[in-house]
């Protein structure tokens, strides 16, 4: 089930990716959501260098029409780094969220952030910079509620793993 052609994305959107091919697969209605794209926007403002705001914003405007269509789960893609933000991302979606921090081992993030910036030096520098901050950032804030290390597991099968820690299979 690893698809090649998500080799270039995040290895939180191809296990988003292969969480909804599953519960899509089992018959259970469901949206994924990469919150990384619903604050997409330059410049952000100086006080919100994530753009948070405006992903809390779209995220709410994005619920309620899923749900107007019938969707039970929501499969959401993104960074929680502190225990308000997890707060704020419930608040947009209305009900308590099962957040699971999909650990890669660094080594395996810089390899794969290495490949997929080949070209694109600045952005590498500035990735691989990141990587090390969030894990530092995370193991501190401990906001979730299981963790799945995916280091070694192909996407379809931490996407299974997350879906059965979260009670979904």
């Amino acid at each position: 089930m690893d698809d090649p052609h998500l080799a270039r994305v995040r290895r939180k959107t191809a296990v988003l990716a292969a969480g909804f091919a599953l519960l899509t697969g089992a018959g259970v209605p469901n949206a994924a959501i990469d919150m990384d794209w619903l604050c997409r926007t330059w410049p952000a403002p100086a006080d919100d260098r994530f753009n948070f705001a405006l992903l809390l914003r779209n995220l709410r405007c994005m619920v309620g029409n899923y749900l107007d269509a019938g969707v039970t789960r929501f499969v959401l893609a993104g960074v929680v780094e502190d225990a308000e933000d997890r707060k704020q991302c419930e608040k947009a979606v209305g009900v308590g969220l099962s957040v699971c921090r999909l650990r890669v081992e660094l080594p395996v993030v810089r390899q794969r952030l290495s490949r997929r910036h080949a070209d694109e030096p600045e952005a590498l520098r500035w990735h691989l910079d990141r990587s090390g901050e969030l894990d530092a950032i995370l193991d501190r804030a401990q906001v979730q509620d299981f963790t799945v290390d995916a280091t070694h597991h192909r996407v379809d099968e931490a996407a299974a793993i997350v879906l059965g820690a979260a009670g979904w299979r």
